[in-house]
């Protein structure tokens, strides 16, 4: 189980006047889907960011599970602590859909045999079948490429999948099956999902909804169904 904390984060560009995010303070749990909803340039890529320690906040702290993201060694927290699923799916076209999976595997120490078996389960836990293994991702759906994605993002053992408008390339049914995905991570097996999105479906099956809008994060009152 793991939980991602913000405590009064704000970010500012440099040289900026503007607080791209302002004074955000909000928890993401385990066992929830949660989206993030707001229009575009409202900071909710930007805030994704900040929690994947990828950009840094210019005020306010985030802690996952307890320890705050500027004690940490940045590179092995993206490593092995939060995953990230995006929309344009950042697969490495050159390796097969199995050494896509295996590569966080393998650059966290694990040898090739016990990748691969483990490769194997992801794939086979999000539907994609043995003989689209040896296929390159360009030899795949849009729908299969993010579903590669994901199985991907749960090979380096992260129980934080931070997802950026992960249906973004998708059509209605592909799209469908990625939320269902993303729902199972987190109701059976305790994933804290955060999701950045502009698809209302997504936000009427999550089970928190947060609405930003120039750099400010509020909770909605009403919860989806």
């Amino acid at each position: 189980m793991s939980t991602l904390i913000l405590d009064g984060v704000s970010y500012t560009y440099k040289n900026g006047d503007r607080k791209v995010v302002n004074n955000v303070s909000c928890l993401f749990g385990s066992g929830k889907v949660s989206a993030v909803v707001g229009p575009s340039g409202s900071g909710k890529t930007t805030l994704l960011s900040l929690m994947a320690g990828l950009d840094q906040p210019t005020e306010g702290d985030i802690y996952l599970d307890g320890e705050e993201l500027t004690n940490m060694d940045l590179d092995q927290y993206r490593r092995e602590r939060v995953a990230m699923v995006f929309q344009a799916f950042h697969l490495f076209p050159l390796l097969t859909v199995l050494e896509n999976v295996c590569f966080p595997m393998e650059l966290n120490g694990i040898s090739k045999t016990d990748a691969k078996a483990k490769a194997r389960e992801l794939l086979a836990s999000v539907g994609i079948e043995t003989e689209k293994h040896r296929r390159y991702p360009s030899n795949l759906s849009g729908g299969e490429q993010q579903r590669v994605a994901i199985a991907r993002s749960l090979a380096s053992g992260a129980r934080v999948i931070l997802a950026d408008e992960p249906t973004g390339n998708l059509d209605k049914a592909n799209g469908e099956r990625v939320i269902e995905i993303l729902r199972q991570l987190a109701h059976q097996q305790r994933y804290c999902i955060v999701v950045v999105t502009h698809n209302l479906e997504i936000a009427e099956r999550s089970d928190k909804v947060w609405s930003m809008s120039d750099g400010v994060l509020v909770e909605q009152v009403t919860q989806p169904v």
